[in-house]
C-alpha cells in the first residue's frame, strides 16, 4: 500500500487534488482516505459518496492537529491495509504552517495556492522544505510573471522539490504528480515509519489551561517581545 500526506492551508484546494488523483487512479488502485480536522469536516462524507471510497475523519478538538493525525497515522495504516487498500491519502487540517505531518515511506505533497500572495511559501518554510512535491493550484487566475515569482519563492524554500502547476478543478498538469505516485515505494515496514522533520513544541501552561496574557504569569518555555526571534527551531 502507498501513503500519501497531504499538507497545505486552508482553502488551498487540497481536496480538489485528491478528488482528480482518485478519479485518475481509481481503477489501478483501491483508494482509502482519512481527513484530519479541528471541529468539523465533510471531506470524508463527500469523496466516499462521490467515488465509493472507504473514508473517515478524526477531529482533534483541543488537541493540535498536526499532533493527532501523528498519533492515529499508525491506527490507519493498519484500517485501511484491513480493508485491502492500495493508497491511503490523509489530508492534514492546514492549521499550522509551521507543522510538517509528512513521514518516511510516504510521498509528501504540500497544496499552495497561487492567489495567496508571492510571499506565502516563505511564511510556511518546514511545510514546504520536507515535502515531496509542491503543487500549486489556481495558476489560471494569475499572471505568468506572478507564476515565475511564486516559483522562485517555492525554489528559496526548497530548491530540489518538485513544482506542478495545475487549475486543480480541471485537473490540468496532473500527469506529472500521477507519474510521481505510480512511481512511489509501497511501505514496507509500518512500524518503522517516523516523522521527516520536528514538530513544534507544544508542552507550555497555555496548553495546561492558563488564560493570563503575558509571560510574566507563564512558566517553562517563554517567549517575551524582545527575545530573539529563534527561540526553538527543532532541526
Amino acid at each position: 500500500m502507498k501513503l500519501l500526506i497531504f499538507a497545505g492551508p486552508p482553502s488551498a484546494g487540497k481536496t480538489a487534488v485528491i478528488r482528480q488523483i482518485i478519479r485518475q487512479l481509481a481503477g489501478e488502485h483501491a483508494v482509502a482516505f482519512l481527513k484530519i480536522d479541528v471541529v468539523r469536516a465533510f471531506e470524508d462524507e463527500e469523496l466516499s459518496a462521490e467515488f465509493g471510497i472507504p473514508a473517515r475523519k478524526v477531529y482533534s478538538g483541543d488537541v493540535c492537529p498536526d499532533h493527532t493525525g501523528i498519533l492515529v497515522l499508525r491506527d490507519a495504516i493498519s484500517w485501511a491495509d484491513d480493508l485491502g487498500a492500495g493508497i491511503l491519502i490523509v489530508e492534514s487540517a492546514g492549521l499550522c504552517l509551521r507543522c510538517t505531518p509528512y513521514t518516511t515511506q510516504a510521498l509528501g505533497v504540500v497544496v499552495l495556492s497561487a492567489v495567496g500572495g508571492t510571499n506565502s511559501p516563505l511564511k510556511m518554510a518546514p511545510m514546504i522544505a520536507l515535502a515531496d512535491v509542491a503543487v500549486v493550484t489556481k495558476i489560471d487566475l494569475i499572471s505568468q510573471a506572478e507564476k515565475e515569482v511564486f516559483r522562485e519563492r517555492v525554489r528559496e524554500v526548497a530548491p530540489d522539490v518538485d513544482i506542478i502547476e495545475t487549475n486543480a478543478v480541471q485537473g490540468t498538469g496532473l500527469r506529472f504528480l500521477m507519474k510521481a505516485i505510480r512511481a512511489v515505494p509501497d511501505i514496507t515496514a509500518p512500524d518503522e515509519i517516523v516523522l521527516r522533520g520536528m514538530p513544534p513544541l507544544a508542552v507550555c501552561t497555555i496548553c495546561a489551561g492558563k488564560k493570563e496574557i503575558g509571560w510574566q504569569h507563564h512558566f517553562g518555555i517563554l517567549k517575551t517581545l524582545d527575545s530573539a526571534d529563534d527561540l526553538y527551531r527543532g532541526e
